[in-house]
């Protein structure tokens, strides 16, 4: 799968061209059918009608788009569907046709939904049209001067490790990365992350090449009046950009940043947290490859429903099956896993695409959410979890198929920024929360504020999370966390104690001193793999139920906590021990490495955050023709250095 060097004008196709028309045909039939708001007399007038609001596209689509494209921005999308609507209701008494109420929106739904099911069925994915009204537009947009070296679109697929990536390559799930891989353009590698296995460190690390101090998903700042700083929240993001940036981010030359954590330096975003607060940056003419066909938004939607079909479908499934471990997913999320798994992959796609076809841009890095939020509702393995892959997979191809027609030329990278393992939860075996657990070893009087979860990291950055509920929640969170004198916390199978009633990290020795039941308690769990204190005497250390690894001398009494963890895991805990705002108490969970399962303190099935199989082992697919060493690439800031250093030598 070489780069494409002769570039091309996307071709008309007939077959596509008639699938479009019968799709939009039945699809009004069929909300007139079910007597949704749509009134027909004759069913030629939907034939007549469905030509000439072809032709009126055709013609006046591009006008109407670029006039309404704020409005269009600001609805984030579902203005299209209202515009379209009010084209077929415009013209539909011309030809006998009644168009009422909510089949202003059901409408142009039906019509994308029936052409994709058709389109499946008789295995079209020509997009030539897509791409030709995306094309059309781009020329516009275009400098004269074109650039004479290579661009590079960085895909990130969320929480698919490099184990998981080979098994769904082999199994035929992913055949576009399997023709990469195959090819002598590519080069696969496995990396392994920092001890925080988790998007944020990860992306903070690839994106600005720092991720120090970043300990897990969220943790508490003691010296900072027992302030929570976490990877998340529309007021925190914002606030852990400033402290890691440089102002030498992976994006800041001419990058663009789609559906990201951080913004890697750049004021070219599209639902990227660190600046979703700066309403200005929202309306960024990227969008317009999502408006530039009437149909492509209404597709959108109708795999955002179908999504949902799924979803409900397979909680069905689950408990018919009684597929373990199992956690309940409940209705909220059925919703959330339809706006990462298609709207957000799809909007992704299209911008990028459209971002090519400009070809101004110089690098862009997207977040690809799916695979990582099914994959800890269902399984890392899960029928749902490949599903998901398999969607990304076309999602790559559509990319690939569209470098055919850019000015210029665009490499590909792809890669993960953590993996993930499976798991039964803590609740789960131990039959109480890890905080109720906690809570046991300690005074009864003593107050404790506990937060077990880190799901919320997606839908963080979706489009309706812009809500200022979620300032007074932070507000309250604070108010909390300030009266509390034991705070837990949780990200995948580590957990993090703090006792805040003193504001330095406790010693080991104190520890023991002041909670005689705590440490001896966490370590006698049966789920617990071991803990990380630091000792007045011995400097840092890892303990097991039956022995202690001395980090700082490398001496082991006993049984080595550590085995099976790694040959990186000293590094990693003594680079996390050394963090200003590490936790008094680390502790992570055991991993049973002939299941391949560890222990989630938050309630997921498939985890990540700390250490034990796949979560800490992503992988990078990178062109063969760059200068990458063979040493082993620990870190997410080396991952930055290798992208960093490799897209300077494109423009030499």
């Amino acid at each position: 799968m070489e780069i494409t060097k002769e570039k091309q004008t996307p071709k008309k196709s007939f077959k596509r061209s008639l699938i479009v028309f019968v799709g939009n045909v039945l699809g009004i039939y069929l909300i007139a059918f079910l007597g949704l708001g749509v009134k027909v007399s004759q069913f030629d007038d939907v034939i007549l009608f469905v030509l000439f609001v072809s032709l009126v596209n055709a013609i006046l689509w591009p006008i109407l788009t670029r006039i309404a494209m704020p409005f269009l921005v600001f609805t984030f999308g579902f203005g299209t569907l209202i515009l379209n609507g009010v084209l077929l209701q415009f013209f539909a008494p011309l030809f006998g046709i009644e168009i009422i109420g909510n089949a202003i929106i059901l409408a142009p739904i039906a019509m994308a939904a029936v052409t994709t099911i058709l389109s499946a069925l008789i295995t079209i994915e020509d997009d030539s049209s897509y791409y030709r009204s995306v094309l059309r537009d781009a020329k516009k947009k275009r400098k004269k001067e074109i650039k004479d070296y290579p661009g590079v679109i960085i895909l990130e697929i969320d929480g698919l490790s490099y184990d998981v990536l080979c098994e769904a390559v082999e199994a035929g799930h992913m055949p576009t990365v399997k023709e990469m891989i195959g090819s002598n353009d590519y080069n696969l590698r496995m990396w392994e992350t920092d001890l925080s296995s988790q998007t944020g460190a990860s992306q903070a690390g690839i994106l600005h090449g720092n991720n120090e101090g970043i300990v897990a998903f969220r943790w508490i700042e003691k010296g900072n009046g027992n302030q929570m700083m976490q990877c998340s929240g529309i007021s925190k993001v914002p606030e852990l950009e400033q402290r890691i940036s440089d102002g030498n981010g992976l994006l800041v030359d001419n990058g663009a940043s789609r559906s990201n954590l951080f913004s890697g330096d750049t004021d070219n975003v599209i639902f990227t947290f660190s600046k979703i607060l700066d309403f200005k940056k929202l309306y960024n003419k990227a969008w317009y490859s999502v408006f530039s066909n009437p149909n492509n938004f209404a597709r959108i939607v109708a795999l955002f429903l179908a999504d949902i079909i799924l979803e409900i479908w397979s909680q069905i499934v689950h408990v018919i099956k009684n597929i373990r471990p199992r956690i309940k997913r409940g209705i909220a999320y059925i919703p959330t896993r339809a706006v990462t798994n298609v709207f957000m992959r799809e909007i992704n796609t299209s911008t990028l695409i459209g971002d090519m076809m400009i070809g101004e841009i110089d690098v862009a890095y997207s977040t690809y959410l799916g695979y990582d939020e099914i994959a800890h509702h269902s399984g890392v393995r899960d029928n749902d979890a490949w599903y998901a892959l398999r969607g990304m997979d076309k999602q790559i191809k559509h990319l690939i198929d569209a470098n055919r027609y850019c000015p210029r030329d665009y490499q590909f990278v792809i890669q993960s920024d953590h993996g993930q393992t499976n798991g039964a939860t803590f609740t789960q075996r131990q039959g109480e929360t890890f905080e109720e657990f906690v809570k046991s070893l300690l005074p009864k009087d003593m107050k404790m504020f506990a937060k077990m979860t880190s799901k919320e990291d997606h839908l963080a950055g979706a489009p309706f999370s812009r809500d200022n509920n979620k300032l007074k929640n932070e507000k309250k969170e604070d108010e909390e966390l300030g009266d509390s004198e034991v705070i837990v916390l949780a990200s995948g199978n580590l957990a993090m104690i703090y006792l805040t009633q003193w504001s330095q990290r406790l010693t080991y020795e104190e520890i023991n001193e002041y909670f005689p039941d705590l440490v001896p308690g966490i370590i006698d769990n049966e789920y617990t793999g071991f803990i990380l204190v630091k000792s007045q005497k011995n400097g840092d250390m890892a303990i097991g139920k039956n022995g202690t690894y001395f980090l700082d001398s490398g001496k082991i009494e006993g049984e080595n906590p550590l085995e099976g963890f790694g040959e990186n895991i000293v590094r990693h805990l003594k680079r996390t021990s050394s963090f200003e705002h590490v936790p008094d108490i680390l502790v992570n969970s055991f991993y049973d490495k002939e299941a391949d399962e560890v222990c989630a303190y938050e309630e997921l099935v498939g985890s990540h955050g700390g250490v034990g199989g796949s979560q800490s082992k992503p992988f990078i697919l990178y062109p063969s023709t760059w200068n990458v060493g063979d040493e082993e690439i620990i870190g997410a800031e080396n991952i930055y250095k290798l992208l960093k250093e490799n897209l300077a030598e494109l423009k030499n």
